[in-house]
């Protein structure tokens, strides 16, 4: 803390999309805000996730927003490093990373495994996992769930108040009430910030009165359709690769976006806009993800709501195919289709989606459809960008199939979602700092937010500290 006044820190999610993490201190205590997996560069990704700038068990709690993997997916590794504070977080967070973080370490075991027998033939040294089963359970035993509105005291001077993000299944937004030296600030996390009039979960909630905002920027130069057209350009693509005889690829991240598409494809079938042909949810973690949406449907919308009281399932319909077993993934690879293929990793970097990419890539009759943010050195952005050849298994493939991207399915607010919520808001004194977002869509965000009058708006250096 710098002389002895309260202080943020810029750690990870600056200028970049992985890696979310942000040290408060206050009243002489340190308090972490998520500590999420960098994806990246396989170098640059291991030597940031292992090491942290900061001694772990000198924090005194974590403040977590949601359960995605780049903002919870390095929490075993600081509690195997010595952090033994409470972690605070709604009751559905708390129930998705018991799922999201067992697989994270089953995946980093498989990797480890495999990376292993590469490097025995290689005579190379052996590689570890950051953090194995053992030490998730460890990490879930610290979770402390506080529900949405109900302020939550964390020290004689720092509260937090949880609002719903509208992002993904029990995402918040997060107020922190400061006292500092008679003084009042109001600290105000504004990442992820979901989308309105989106199917499925509630919208996100404005919180009013912040002195102090960090806002996300994944999508500050950019201008989602509404989502609507993007389900009726689904269905499209779907009938034209049914006609040709072909399968439709979705790479989805696990959490949130499976369930959406599965919600929307749910609606074209009952409005006979698509054919009534197989379609497969390939990822035990999804599958799984699924079962805890079922257990909190006070995160949904109202329309969500009246089908549950109706008896109705929003994720399942006839034709659909739930995979576990590595035996009917095998299956489904060699059927020759028409059918469609929900699997992750939703940034095509690893899971089973990279053996139906494989198996399809080359064959003109097939659809890749897009409907996830790809990060920069992903395999998913060299789909986007519709490279002539990609590399998959360190095999190269020649990329024949349709690639459809549909950025209206995100789950994240866009240019002007940010800016109606930074101009609802407002205060006549304010400071915003941009995060989360690559930096040209972060400078864009920040370049039309002083065309809007905001004046006190910049964009942090990773490690950078400011005195609140």
């Amino acid at each position: 803390m710098q002389n002895g006044r309260a202080t943020i820190q810029f750690l990870g999610g600056v200028k970049e999309v992985t890696g979310s993490m942000h040290l408060l201190k206050a009243g002489g205590k340190k308090f972490l805000i998520d500590c999420g997996f960098f994806q990246g560069r396989r170098a640059e990704s291991i030597e940031r996730n292992k090491n942290f700038p900061f001694e772990p068990s000198s924090i005194e709690a974590l403040i977590l927003s949601h359960a995605h993997i780049d903002h919870c997916g390095n929490i075993p590794n600081l509690v195997k490093q010595g952090f033994k504070g409470n972690i605070y977080c709604t009751v559905a967070t708390r129930n998705l990373c018991a799922v999201m973080l067992r697989d994270s370490a089953h995946i980093q075991q498989q990797d480890a495994e495999y990376i292993n027998r590469k490097h025995h033939l290689e005579y190379m040294l052996p590689v570890e996992p950051l953090y194995d089963l053992e030490d998730v359970e460890k990490s879930m035993e610290l979770f402390t769930c506080i529900p949405y509105g109900r302020r939550f005291a964390l020290s004689d001077n720092l509260s937090l108040t949880f609002f719903d993000a509208g992002h993904i299944l029990g995402s918040a937004l997060t107020l922190l009430h400061i006292k500092e030296n008679g003084r009042d600030i109001r600290l105000g996390y504004i990442v992820d910030l979901g989308r309105r009039n989106l199917p499925l979960l509630a919208d996100p909630v404005m919180i009013q009165n912040l002195n102090v905002v960090m806002i996300e920027s994944t999508y500050g130069n950019r201008l989602h359709d509404n989502i609507e057209q993007a389900e009726k350009e689904l269905g499209e693509v779907v009938v034209r690769t049914y006609k040709r005889g072909g399968k439709v690829i979705i790479p989805a991240f696990s959490l949130e976006r499976t369930q959406e598409v599965l919600y929307s494809l749910r609606r074209l079938l009952l409005k006979n806009e698509i054919p009534h042909l197989p379609v497969y949810v390939d990822s035990p973690l999804a599958v799984s993800v699924t079962e805890v949406f079922r257990l909190h449907p006070e995160c949904f919308d109202q329309e969500t709501k009246r089908m549950l009281a109706q008896g109705e399932d929003p994720f399942t319909f006839e034709g659909l195919r739930y995979i576990r077993k590595v035996e009917d993934s095998k299956a489904i690879q060699i059927d020759p289709g028409p059918m469609i293929i929900i699997s992750a990793s939703g940034m095509c970097e690893v899971g089973r989606i990279l053996h139906h990419l494989k198996n399809n890539v080359e064959n003109p009759r097939n659809t890749i459809v897009v409907i996830s943010f790809m990060a920069q050195h992903t395999l998913g952005r060299r789909i986007v960008e519709k490279e002539k050849k990609i590399r998959i298994f360190g095999r190269e493939y020649e990329l024949n199939a349709e690639v459809v991207v549909l950025n209206a399915f995100s789950a994240h607010a866009d240019q002007k979602d940010l800016i109606d919520y930074a101009e609802n808001i407002r205060m006549k004194e304010q400071r915003f700092f941009v995060v989360h977002g690559e930096e040209e869509q972060s400078l864009a965000l920040i370049e039309k937010m002083r065309e809007r009058g905001f004046q006190d708006i910049s964009l942090p250096e990773r490690g950078t500290e400011i005195i609140l």
